[in-house]
C-alpha cells in the first residue's frame, strides 16, 4: 500500500510540477489487492487514469518481472508526450544521485547524466570535490567508455566524496577545476564556522534564558551520502522546547576510534545506519560504555529516538549479537550452492540465529544460516575459536574476508 516514503515521493512530485507513473509491485502475491492502492492514492490527490486522472497505474513484480515492460514503455510514452529531449554532443551535465567512500577504490559516486554524454578520462566538478574519471561503470557493474542523457553510471577518481543532489559538470582544463573546488572548500569551510560560532552564541542564550533544556548528542555514521544526510535532517526535526536533538557529526564509512571518542566527549550516542564499527571501535565501545544504535531503516531509526525523547521506549523485540565470524575460503557446489569455511572468532555460533554480511563494515544481507557443519556432521552451535562450515539462505556471493555478524531477537527493556 501506500507508504510513509511514498506520500513523500508524491509530495516532492507535485512540488517539482513533473507526471507521476505509479508502479504497484509485488502483484505476484496472492494477497495483492490493486484497488486498495488505488483508492490510498486517491486519497493523496494522485488520479489513476482509469478514473480520469492524469497518472497511469502500472501493476509489476520486481520478483518474476511481471509488468516491467509495460511500466517502460509508460515511462517511454510520458517523454514523447513531454517532449523530453537532450543534446548528446556536448560537454556532459548531470547530478550526483549517491555517493559513497569504497575501501578499495576510494570515493565513489552514482550519476546520472541530465545532457551531453559523459566519456572516462573526463575532468569533472561537483561542490567542492573535483576529479578526472578514472573508471566508470553501468548499472551491471560493468565497465562502460561512455554515457549519454539519462544514462545512470558509477565514476571513480574523485578527490573525495561528493554531497548527494550536487550539480556534476565536465570541464576542458583539471587545473581550472582544482582551482574552482579549492575556492569552494574555502567558502564552505568559513560558513560552516560562521554557522559554529552562531551556534555557540546561541547556546550561550538558550542556557541562560532556558536553565535545564536537556540535549541529546547524536554521532551518525551512514554506509552512503544520501543516507547520511536524510538521517541528520530527520533526527534534528525531532528537537522540541524541551530536548535538543545536536548532531556532533555525522559521516560515511564505518564507525571507527575516533567517532567513539567523539561520542564519549560530548556524552552522545552513535547512530549506524547500515554500518559496524571497527575493532578496535568495538573494544573502546565496550570498555567505555558508549551506547550504540544500529539501523536498515531510517523510519525505526527517527521512531526509536523519538520515543527515546518522549520516554514512552516500551519493552519489545531486541537483537543481541552473539557471535563474529570470519570467511576464510569459499566453495562453489554444484547442486548445494556457496559454502564458506569460517574461523568463530568470538563468541558462538547457532544455527538458528540470524546473521548479517559485513564488507569493510558495510551490511550487504542479512538473512539466515543455512546448513551449520564441523567437518562433514551437522552441528547446532560452534564456539569461539573453532573452524566451521556454512552457507546461507538465498544468498551466495560470500567473500573471502567477509565477517558475519550472528544476532538473535530477544525481549528486553528498550533504554536510551
Amino acid at each position: 500500500g501506500v507508504m510513509p516514503q511514498t506520500i513523500e515521493a508524491i509530495n516532492h512530485a507535485k512540488a517539482a510540477e513533473v507526471p507521476l507513473v505509479v508502479a504497484v509491485n509485488k502483484i505476484d502475491k496472492h494477497e495483492a489487492n490493486p484497488e486498495r492502492v488505488k483508492q490510498e492514492l486517491l486519497s493523496h490527490g494522485v488520479v489513476p487514469e482509469e478514473f480520469g486522472g492524469e497518472s497511469p497505474l502500472v501493476p509489476v513484480s520486481a520478483k518474476t518481472g511481471q509488468g516491467i515492460d509495460a511500466l517502460l514503455e509508460q515511462v517511454l510514452l510520458q517523454a514523447e508526450v513531454k517532449e523530453l529531449t537532450a543534446m548528446i554532443d556536448a560537454p556532459a551535465r548531470g547530478v550526483v544521485i549517491e555517493a559513497r567512500l569504497d575501501k578499495g577504490r576510494g570515493p565513489v559516486a552514482t550519476v546520472l547524466v541530465q545532457s551531453g554524454t559523459l566519456q572516462r578520462g573526463d575532468v569533472v566538478l561537483t561542490g567542492a570535490v573535483y576529479g578526472r574519471v578514472r573508471a566508470m561503470l553501468d548499472e551491471n557493474g560493468k565497465p562502460v567508455q561512455a554515457a549519454g542523457p539519462s544514462i545512470p553510471v558509477e565514476i571513480q577518481g574523485l578527490s573525495d566524496v561528493p554531497a548527494a543532489g550536487e550539480e556534476l559538470v565536465v570541464l576542458s582544463d583539471e587545473r581550472k577545476a582544482r582551482e574552482i573546488a579549492l575556492f569552494r572548500q574555502g567558502k564552505f569551510r568559513d560558513v560552516k564556522l560562521a554557522k559554529q560560532q552562531a551556534a555557540k552564541l546561541e547556546n550561550i542564550f538558550e542556557q541562560m534564558g532556558e536553565g535545564e533544556k536537556k540535549t541529546l548528542s547524536l554521532v551518525i555514521k551512514a554506509d552512503v551520502q544520501g543516507s547520511q544526510e536524510a538521517l541528520v535532517h530527520a533526527l534534528t526535526r525531532l528537537s522540541s522546547d524541551e530536548v535538543k536533538v545536536v548532531v556532533v557529526h555525522a559521516g560515511v564509512g564505518g564507525i571507527t576510534e575516533s567517532d567513539v571518542n567523539l561520542a564519549m566527549a560530548s556524552r552522545g550516542v552513535i547512530v549506524g545506519f547500515n554500518t559496524r564499527a571497527d575493532a578496535t571501535a568495538r573494544k573502546l565501545i565496550e570498555s567505555a560504555g558508549v551506547q550504540v544504535r544500529y539501523y536498515t531503516i531510517i523510519y525505526e531509526a527517527v521512531d526509536e529516538i523519538k520515543a527515546a525523547l518522549t520516554g514512552m521506549l516500551a519493552p519489545e523485540r531486541k537483537e543481541s549479537v552473539i557471535g563474529l565470524v570470519e570467511v576464510r575460503q569459499v566453495f562453489r557446489i554444484s547442486k548445494v550452492g556457496t559454502v564458506a569455511g569460517c574461523y568463530v572468532q568470538d563468541g558462538t555460533v547457532r544455527r538458528s540465529a540470524q546473521v548479517r554480511v559485513l564488507r569493510d563494515n558495510v551490511v550487504i544481507h542479512t538473512g539466515e544460516i543455512d546448513t551449520l557443519k564441523r567437518f562433514k556432521d551437522d552441528v547446532r552451535e560452534v564456539k569461539s575459536g573453532f573452524e566451521c562450515g556454512l552457507s546461507l539462505k538465498n544468498f551466495q556471493d560470500l567473500k573471502e574476508g567477509d565477517q558475519l555478524e550472528v544476532f538473535e531477537i530477544l525481549e528486553v527493556a528498550r533504554t536510551l
